[in-house]
């Protein structure tokens, strides 16, 4: 089981390119082992805070995949990490958290559980035509504090991935295409964690 999270409009993204490119995924679905299920999330603080461990709770998922859209962005970028302090900057409704940071005491930084250069690697040699790399610095505002708050709601069994503006240089179907290949590969992953961990306790 699995839901993505695309975010909405903000600043100059009148159209968020991250939702638009949810919505293609979702016309291509996952295959029918997969559940998808797609949100959009205001780009408030607070909002985050209450609806990411919402989610969590009512669908226990496998996997938690973000998308957001970053203006600097020239290719599909996956984020390793999320990062517990340093948001200053205002959301939509002119708020930032007065500790400037996602969880009172929590760790600095979390790591996904996803393997993210391997994901790169694979989606890249299947010649996609979408060109993917891998980031550590989510940036620092809703994206970050979103991914932060999951990891640590999933002990790691989030993804946040980031897209170009639309038509800077992909279109929304493209970056559906980009998605979709990227989780799957990323649901393949999981899926060989779990064989091994299920093998080891065999064993043992």
């Amino acid at each position: 089981m699995t839901y993505f999270v695309g975010f909405g409009p903000f600043g100059e993204h009148t159209v968020n390119a991250s939702w638009v490119a949810v919505q293609e995924l979702k016309k291509l679905g996952l295959g029918s082992e997969v559940d998808l299920h797609v949100y959009e999330v205001p780009v408030e603080y607070q909002t985050v805070q209450s609806l990411v461990p919402s989610l969590w709770k009512q669908y226990h998922p496998l996997l938690v995949v973000h998308v957001g859209v970053s203006g600097m962005a020239t290719t599909v970028t996956l984020e390793k990490c999320g990062r517990n302090h340093g948001y200053k900057g205002l959301d939509n409704s002119s708020f930032c958290p007065d500790s400037q940071c996602c969880i009172v005491g929590g760790p600095d930084c979390i790591d996904s559980v996803i393997d993210m250069e391997s994901v790169c690697k694979r989606v890249t040699a299947s010649g996609l035509g979408v060109a993917v790399s891998v980031s550590k610095d989510a940036g620092r505002y809703l994206c970050d504090f979103t991914y932060y708050t999951s990891l640590y709601l999933s002990h790691g069994r989030s993804a946040f991935i980031h897209v170009p503006p639309l038509g800077k240089p992909y279109s929304g179907e493209d970056l559906g295409r980009a998605l979709k290949a990227i989780v799957q590969e990323m649901l393949e992953l999981l899926d060989q964690a779990e064989e091994k961990i299920h093998c080891q306790q065999h064993f043992h």
